[in-house]
């Protein structure tokens, strides 16, 4: 995982070396929306270029996390299925109703039954090297998403080019990175993890509250601002030392939203000592996103190796496997 985790900025040049030589086609089926469909290390990547896509994109775009499509995709529906093994069973299942509803699918995979899928049907599909686990692939998955959106005109390419900067920004603070996930790997130990931003980064700590789950074998939960400040902030009467809160600050904070932001550190730090804000560094969202990404992927490492639990291991994941292949 460690080594893994290192190459994520190299990962980026790949990702983005791959993106170069893929040609969507050019149909003329018109696309009126579209949905990105995936699970676990797959599918947050669909969460992430949705909401960097949302200031320019004049379509609407949904995420998938289930088998079960939205009644709305149709002919007029662009669906991407996003699958790191290519045999994702919710992935794939969603993905036969596209077909049935006759809606245009792309897909991204390292092979199986989706390359599989797309071939048949003569599906655009983009494969990106395999034979690891789908939380440390997130550089490929992402950026053949956004180079997709680019292609088809729903982003500028500008997006591209702030990943390859993203990707020389965190190769070049990569001391600092692993400092500071060092620190927050000790603040998180043997805590319950609550982690916050404004809604514009929820698909970052999305991720986060992923991989401490999956590498740190930690539970922890996460929320947004303003919106946890008409539920969540209530819920704050009844905390203790037992949670160790995060604010992610990103310096490009709505100015009411930063307001709300540093009441909602202070009211908090009245029943917690354990609060801490990370902050970003980078000049647009996309830098600032990949920025906290790997601060974060280090972090989880390290409490790995803190609490001592194996940060590969995902055994209970295949034991449900193993129990839904029985039925």
């Amino acid at each position: 995982m460690e080594k893994l985790i290192s190459e994520f900025p190299q990962n980026i040049i790949d990702a983005l070396q791959i993106a170069s030589k893929v040609e969507v086609k050019n149909t003329n089926q018109e696309i009126r929306n579209i949905v990105i469909c995936g699970m676990g290390g797959s599918g947050i990547g669909g969460e992430i270029v949705a909401k960097w896509s949302q200031n320019e994109i004049t379509i609407p775009v949904a995420t998938c996390h289930d088998y079960i499509l939205p009644n709305f995709v149709n002919q007029y529906t662009l669906v991407l299925g996003s699958s790191y093994s290519g045999n994702t069973e919710e992935t794939m299942i969603s993905l036969e109703s596209a077909k049935q509803k006759g809606a245009r699918i792309i897909g991204i995979c390292s092979g199986g039954q989706l390359k599989e899928f797309c071939e048949s049907n003569n599906y655009d599909f983009v494969v990106v090297p395999g034979g690891n686990p789908p939380r440390t692939a997130l550089a490929f998955s992402l950026i053949q998403l956004v180079n997709i959106f680019v292609q088809l005109g729903f982003m500028d390419f500008s997006a591209l080019k702030s990943l390859e900067s993203a990707g020389i920004l965190i190769q070049n603070n990569q001391e600092q990175i692993k400092k500071e996930a060092l620190e927050l790997a000790h603040f998180l130990k043997n805590k319950v993890g609550v982690f916050y931003s404004t809604a514009a980064y929820e698909p970052i700590i999305i991720r986060a509250r992923q991989q401490f789950n999956e590498n740190s074998k930690l539970l922890c939960w996460h929320h947004v601002i303003p919106e946890m400040n008409h539920n969540e902030l209530v819920g704050w009467g009844g905390g203790d030392n037992r949670f160790a809160t995060v604010f992610f600050d990103t310096k490009d904070i709505f100015p009411r939203n930063k307001k709300r932001f540093e009441i909602t550190v202070n009211q908090i730090k009245t029943k917690t000592d354990y609060v801490k804000i990370i902050e970003a560094i980078g000049s647009n969202q996309i830098e600032r996103s990949i920025y906290m990404i790997n601060l974060v992927d280090w972090s989880s490492y390290f409490l790995s190796e803190l609490n001592q639990v194996d940060v590969m291991d995902i055994k209970i994941i295949d034991y449900l496997k193993e129990e839904l292949s029985k039925f």
